[in-house]
């Protein structure tokens, strides 16, 4: 039997299947990266509001208890200037890191579609070789049937002349 004559795509087909699996790891690699970075920040904001609700808190009860007018007025400014724009700006990293993750989940998905693609093109091509491969045997059986019949039907012939021959040889005197 020869050599599968498409050896060489399949070897390509293999090679690439090969990359899509390490570029699939590698983008699941980066998406738990930007998911670590999502917690963190996440956790930063959270830490924030933690503080914004205990100096609100902290406000509400000073004014409970009494207090003066101008430490109303600069707890407010601080909540509002200081604390709703830090939790402001956490809120919005929350965001973009979000939009980060989601173009990473999307990386994923593109790269993991691209494998299976890369998946179906090396089975096809194993399909297919196994299909020439009957096809090539059965064509090898039919090649060496053909030539033993061959070789049957001459060893008839030639024991046929070699009894003619003989007998042929025995009937002259």
């Amino acid at each position: 039997m020869g050599k599968y004559p498409l050896e060489q795509i399949q070897e390509i087909k293999l090679k690439r299947l090969e990359e899509a699996e390490k570029l699939l790891k590698e983008k699941k690699r980066l998406l738990d990266v930007e998911m670590e970075k999502l917690k963190k920040i996440e956790e930063k904001r959270d830490l924030v509001k933690k503080h914004r609700l205990d100096k609100l808190k902290k406000f509400l009860d000073e004014l409970t208890e009494g207090t003066t007018s101008d430490k109303i007025v600069t707890h407010e400014r601080y909540l509002k200037k200081v604390v709703d724009e830090e939790l402001k700006l956490e809120e919005k990293k929350v965001i973009d890191q979000k939009k980060i993750v989601t173009k990473a989940e999307d990386e994923v998905e593109k790269a993991r579609k691209e494998r299976l693609k890369k998946n179906l093109d090396v089975e096809k091509l194993k399909l297919h070789k196994e299909e020439w491969t009957k096809e090539a045997l059965q064509e090898e059986l039919k090649i060496e049937a053909a030539e033993t019949d061959e070789l049957g039907s001459n060893a008839h012939s030639m024991r046929n002349r070699s009894q003619k021959n003989r007998s042929h040889l025995e009937e002259s005197p």
